[in-house]
């Protein structure tokens, strides 16, 4: 519903850099800060707890990230995937990076991984019949939940 009531279409801001500069992580679904790298919610997720690892800095593509930038990037993928983990209890995971818009990148001007918790049949007969997706928590929640899983 908020999607709706905000009109739909994205502004062509970055959301990645928007995030970051946002001041209220909660709003701004930032779950976790990094010195070089961060864990934002997707606010359209596949499932209950999709986040992303995303670099600070705006930037396109793995070939323009640092090794420092891609070290810490990964480290967060797999200290979402552990939270996930606790968190959800995900039969597995898809993870991946979509880079260019010919590869499905949203947003292809900033680098980001997609952590997506997956659980046997969790695809039901709603993405093909009625062509949309069911997610049965709230980001809020989904919020709450990732965040005190990704406290040490």
């Amino acid at each position: 519903m908020q999607y709706v009531a905000a009109g739909g279409a994205p502004t062509g801001e970055c959301v990645f850099c928007a995030a970051l500069a946002a001041g209220d992580d909660r709003a701004a679904l930032v779950v976790h800060r990094g010195r070089l790298a961060y864990l934002i919610l997707n606010a359209y997720p596949y499932t209950s707890g999709h986040v992303m690892a995303a670099l600070c800095r705006h930037g396109g593509g793995l070939e323009d990230a640092s090794p420092e930038e891609l070290l810490e990037t990964m480290q967060l993928v797999g200290r979402a995937v552990r939270a996930l983990t606790s968190a959800y209890r995900p039969d597995g995971f898809n993870v991946g990076v979509n880079q260019g818009p010919a590869a499905g990148a949203g947003m292809p001007e900033h680098v980001h991984v997609h952590v997506v918790p997956r659980w046997t049949g969790d695809n039901s007969f709603m993405p093909v019949i009625g062509e949309a997706r069911v997610v049965p928590e709230a980001l809020a929640v989904t919020y709450d939940r990732l965040r005190a899983a990704l406290q040490p």
